[in-house]
């Protein structure tokens, strides 16, 4: 995971440790030569432990990752605004040229915060689960609508929970043998909340796609997928980055489904193009 998401998240942090990671967040600029007995006097500590339970070899090691992410993410926030990439003088050259080195820095940021255990537990959970629930809104349920056309090609099928504004019904009729992945980019939705705080307390497998680390709905989830863009909630021309963060997880996580069992979904698609192409059920 990215050092500067885990420092956000604070997922099992000590109060001493939240210090800690609200300080260097707030003086990164600081931390590419600051001392650690410094570091440890000017967040009242005695020990800075912090490295070590990130799984780095010593604060040093640390200090060099932080760094050089640091760096890259600020290189990254200069090239282009993800709330507004292009502006009114821009010519068509210039606005396509910003928007494809959006595209391509949103999907390398969400790579380099994605946690390959989760992902990998989290496709397991899918390929396990008798019935998948998919429970989004807004620019997310597109992105809901292609992962759920990717799951026909492995004969898998999920149902579009809001899609004719039946949550609650569907939320309702969910089994600890079924799996609700919820897509929501702030994480906040009320109704998302509520389902949310059913499944949990029904044992109801639940996986959630999200760009907030602080949304409620990470503690009450089996697993959780988080992509973090420089995008505003409002103030913005579109939702660019998110949802392109949204179908890069969303199509890794389907490839890692796929590859689950590669050689028999290979050989079922050739045995399916068969029937479409040049069989009963071509279209020609």
């Amino acid at each position: 995971m990215s050092i500067l998401i885990a420092l956000q998240q604070q997922s099992d942090f000590t109060s001493t440790e939240q210090r800690i990671s609200s300080y260097i967040l707030a003086h990164l600029d600081q931390m590419p030569t600051i001392l650690i007995k410094d570091l440890a006097a000017k967040t009242y500590t005695s020990h800075i432990r912090l490295a070590q339970k990130l799984n780095y070899r010593g604060f040093r090691d640390f200090q060099r990752k932080l760094t050089a992410e640091s760096i890259a993410q600020a290189h990254q926030a200069a090239t282009v605004d993800a709330n507004f990439p292009f502006s009114a003088t821009d010519s068509v050259a210039t606005i396509s040229q910003k928007m494809a080195a959006l595209n391509i820095r949103a999907i390398q940021t969400a790579q380099q915060q994605l946690d390959t255990n989760q992902l990998a537990q989290a496709a397991d959970l899918l390929t396990r689960s008798k019935r998948i629930f998919i429970f989004s809104q807004g620019d997310s349920q597109l992105r809901a609508r292609s992962f759920q056309n990717k799951l026909v090609k492995i004969n898998r099928f999920a149902i579009i929970a809001e899609e004719y504004a039946d949550e609650s019904w569907n939320a309702a009729n969910l089994t600890a043998d079924d799996c609700a992945l919820i897509i929501s980019y702030a994480g906040t939705t009320k109704i998302h909340q509520q389902v949310a705080t059913y499944f949990h307390a029904h044992q109801i497998p639940m996986i959630v796609l999200t760009g907030n680390p602080q949304s409620p709905l990470i503690s009450q989830a089996t697993q959780h997928l988080l992509t973090v863009q420089s995008e505003y909630n409002f103030a913005k021309i579109g939702t660019f980055a998110s949802q392109a963060a949204f179908e890069y997880v969303l199509d890794s996580l389907f490839a890692v489904m796929y590859a689950h069992d590669f050689h028999h979904h290979l050989q079922d698609l050739r045995q399916k193009q068969h029937l479409i192409q040049d069989g009963p059920l071509t279209t020609k």
